[in-house]
């Protein structure tokens, strides 16, 4: 019988410290998936989690805070689903990572198209960090 598996986004995968988020931005590694900047850091975080996940919706593009939360909350449940790809390569390599994903689309994203963007956001993490170790 398979074990079950909980999808989950608790509060220690959140990214809320300043200083680690200082940090991310200025020396972190980048790609661009559209439409999102990905910014990815291997760290060591005081949490259980393999990684810690920080969502950024600029007030620019998006003028009504509706709008942005709504991004955000589609981004969370997209990653909360599909994040155990992405820990599985980490737990194994021992590593810990902090994730920024910062929309600059100008377009209202539905579920669907926000779901297969971040699939193609943790693939693409999990092979840099194979690439990395292997």
């Amino acid at each position: 019988m398979k074990p079950v598996t909980r999808h989950t986004f608790r509060k220690t995968e959140k990214l809320v410290s300043r200083k680690l988020m200082n940090q991310l931005f200025s020396e972190g590694k980048s790609f661009f998936i559209p439409p999102f900047k990905v910014l990815w850091l291997d760290t060591t975080v005081d949490a259980k989690s393999p990684a810690q996940l920080l969502i950024s919706v600029p007030r620019r593009n998006f003028r009504h805070s509706v709008d942005r939360n709504r991004i955000k909350r589609l981004v969370r449940e997209a990653y909360r689903i599909h994040k155990h790809q992405l820990y599985a390569v980490l737990s194994s390599q021992g590593i810990q990572c902090a994730i920024a994903l910062v929309m600059t689309g100008r377009n209202m994203p539905d579920y669907k198209e926000a779901e297969e963007i971040i699939m193609l956001i943790l693939q693409r993490l999990s092979d840099e960090h194979e690439k990395v170790a292997g």
